[in-house]
């Protein structure tokens, strides 16, 4: 999470206890700082059952490869929207909205056999190119379409992790980081109640608030 171009914070979450565990101060997005975060909770030897992340987190299975990983459906809806619009104009892409949109009601099986189903009536659609006049050059004519199904494809082995470890654990495990964008919210917030800090109070009252502690310099 950031704010503005000041700083961002990489906050770890438990999935179960639903508290703040860990977090970082930084300037970028870091994953440097991830994987850190990740190894000292190996260190204190808490239980990871699995890391809920966005998309662009998806390759921390090459640097803990025995964590499963659940890509947040929250998220990739919202890259599914982010392509084809809230409300497309096409009927290709309103299909593949209501497929995406069946991600938290469905299971692997049954959203795998939707999508083939839905691209292979559409296969000879996405595969439509228009040329760039006086070049040999072009390109896919519903590039942005074809980009929303590579992104469901793609993140397809881990959209669904949670429901075979939920069957694996006898828990009921989340299939979003939602609790950690609530989070998230709450902490603007309270941040945004004292928009004239300076940069230090300001991570001062960060570091309470994600300890869940009351700020102690507002009484």
């Amino acid at each position: 999470m950031f704010y503005g171009h000041e700083f961002g914070v990489t906050v770890f979450r438990g999935l179960m206890s639903k508290k703040n565990l860990l977090w970082y101060f930084s300037e970028t997005e870091n994953l440097d700082l991830v994987i850190k975060g990740i190894n000292e909770l190996i260190k204190q030897k808490l239980t990871i059952l699995m890391i809920v992340c966005d998309g662009k987190n998806l390759h921390l299975s090459s640097y803990f490869p025995n964590i499963p990983l659940q890509m947040c459906q929250f998220h990739q809806i919202a890259i599914i929207k982010r392509y084809l619009t809230s409300n497309p104009k096409l009927l290709v892409s309103q299909q593949l909205k209501q497929i995406a949109e069946l991600l938290p009601k469905t299971t692997e099986k049954k959203f795998q056999i939707l999508l083939d189903a839905w691209y292979f009536r559409w296969s000879d659609f996405l595969s439509e190119k228009t040329k760039i006049n006086g070049t040999k050059k072009w390109f896919y004519t519903h590039k942005r379409t074809r980009s929303a199904y590579r992104s469901l494809t793609t993140n397809l082995p881990y959209l669904f992790t949670y429901q075979k470890l939920s069957k694996q654990y006898h828990l009921k495990l989340p299939n979003t980081n939602n609790s950690l964008e609530g989070s998230f919210a709450h902490l603007k917030d309270k941040v945004r109640l004292h928009r004239g800090l300076r940069l230090s109070r300001k991570l001062r009252l960060i570091n309470q608030i994600l300890a869940g502690k009351a700020p102690d310099f507002f009484h």
